[in-house]
């Protein structure tokens, strides 16, 4: 005969076996529905961040050394989807042998037809942006200027290579306003058969130009 204390003893030792499956049991549910984040998915969310944290201010540098026709539609989408404030930059290198304001007849002209260029990327993007030309005895440091003017948070270059023997994948300023710049640098290298998101009939139209 089983007494009473026995019975007693059985009830609550079962009732703590089952609470103690039980809650196995909603662990198990509430770790299926709450995967640990993954390596790869803390790196996507660090890059988010990082990408609010560098898209405030765009600054486009051309330059006869610095081509950046062919990023200047993914700059538009990146001001765009930040509403950051988009600036395209040009910068007109005087030699020493010449005044600092001296007339530069074709590279004025060659800024104007960038800024144009860049200008319609913009527009075509509902992008507002706004454009310079400056002169200065060097491109890099007058970027650099600039950038420290508008307290860019990134500054975007397109590539120039120096000479199709020299082996160079970027021109020397483009290498040396990386290094230099105290914000974040994005260069656009163009591919061997395609460019950056850049708008082909604008393309066209300036080349036409």
């Amino acid at each position: 005969m089983i007494s009473v204390s026995s019975q007693i003893n059985v009830t609550l030792a079962g009732a703590l076996i089952a609470l103690l499956i039980a809650g196995l049991v909603g662990a198990t549910l509430w770790w299926m529905l709450h995967p640990p984040e993954s390596h790869v998915m803390r790196i996507a969310a660090a890059a988010e961040r990082n990408l609010e944290r560098i898209v405030g201010s765009l600054i486009v540098a051309f330059s006869p050394e610095i081509d950046s026709a062919h990023v200047m539609a993914l700059a538009a989408k990146l001001a765009r989807g930040e509403r950051s404030e988009l600036l395209a930059l040009y910068v007109i290198e005087v030699p020493y042998t010449l005044p600092p304001d001296a007339e530069m007849t074709i590279e004025e002209r060659a800024a104007l037809d960038a800024l144009g260029a860049a200008e319609t990327i913009a527009n075509k993007n509902n992008v507002a942006i706004r454009t310079e030309t400056i002169k200065a005895r060097s491109t890099k440091q007058a970027v650099l200027d600039v950038a420290k003017r508008e307290k860019a948070n990134l500054i975007i270059l397109g590539s120039y290579r120096e000479g199709k023997y020299s082996g160079a994948p970027l021109g020397r300023v483009i290498e040396e306003i990386a290094a230099d710049a105290k914000c974040d640098v994005l260069i656009g290298v163009e591919g061997k058969h395609g460019t950056l998101l850049i708008d082909e009939s604008v393309q066209s139209t300036s080349q036409e130009a």
